[in-house]
């Protein structure tokens, strides 16, 4: 039997955890505007939990109903879900008690994050479902980080804002547009296994021109959701600063494929906090 560490070790890279950064930023952005400030430590604590449950859950099943996919590609053959490492037991498991986690944190908050607890789930679900139809399945991945903004907005406030929609919508373009640029890694690949997503419907250049119109939509419900919620100047730094940090990301990409990690995981996981930091500033 292998020791605890290790198999922690492996569900870690199984969900690939330290990609929660890109989520997490924005839960709590919209917890701290919806709370005009310091929102207490009691939602930090179930905040951070829903979050890394609600990704744990999602990457979960996908991991698991990619086995097949992820087996005949080269990239994706040593994932724990694929060489062995990880049973189909263990992974159901994971599925089913992390699903558990993330309602009853959700029952624990108020009425209204309960009763959106499961179609947050399902919709979460559904990503991996839908390439295998569906060039959108961009979106629908987009869709499913967006939510965060609104999941920290009800946790807060028992409701849903238009700020919060605006922040959502421009988390959901911000992660197509960047799953876009890690997809073309794929590209050859989907086209060769019949998996849809648009870099292999409509070839690199035009993927990347959607990219660079998602992103400029991003920039955009960004400067709404700072507007509606009347943050002020750093607000629009944040904006920005934003702008700036994607722009060099189409520029890494643009110059060299190779730099696509550096342009996914580097440029994307500080772009989130230097907004969330921005947004601090501004509101405390």
């Amino acid at each position: 039997m292998k020791p605890f560490s290790q198999r922690l070790t492996d569900f870690s890279e199984l969900v690939m955890f330290q990609h929660s950064v890109f989520s997490l930023p924005f839960i709590f952005i919209a917890m701290i505007v919806a709370a005009d400030g310091w929102f207490g430590w009691l939602l930090l604590v179930q905040g951070a939990i829903a979050a890394v449950s609600a990704r744990n859950f999602a990457m979960g099943v996908n991991r698991y109903l990619d086995r097949d996919i992820d087996a005949l590609n080269p990239r994706t053959s040593s994932r724990p879900s694929v060489d062995g490492r990880i049973s189909e037991a263990s992974m159901i498991s994971f599925i089913v008690v992390n699903a558990a986690v993330f309602i009853a944190v959700a029952w624990f908050i108020n009425d209204l994050a309960l009763k959106l607890s499961i179609p947050i789930l399902i919709v979460l679900a559904s990503y991996t479902l839908f390439k295998r139809f569906s060039a959108l399945a961009h979106l629908i991945l987009g869709v499913s980080l967006g939510l965060a903004p609104i999941a920290g907005v009800v946790a807060v406030a028992n409701d849903v804002t238009l700020w919060s929609v605006y922040l959502s919508v421009g988390v959901m373009f911000w992660v197509a547009g960047f799953d876009l640029l890690y997809s073309l890694q794929d590209m050859e690949f989907d086209k060769a296994h019949g998996l849809h997503s648009i870099p292999s419907k409509f070839g690199a250049k035009n993927t990347m021109m959607i990219a660079k119109l998602f992103h400029l939509l991003t920039i955009l419900f960004w400067y709404l959701f700072v507007t509606d919620a009347q943050i002020g100047a750093w607000g629009y730094t944040a904006v920005i600063a934003g702008a700036l940090m994607l722009s060099y990301e189409h520029y890494l990409v643009a110059k060299d494929f190779t730099k696509i990690d550096r342009a996914f995981f580097t440029v994307n996981g500080y772009l989130g906090f230097v907004f969330l930091f921005l947004i601090i500033f501004s509101v405390l």
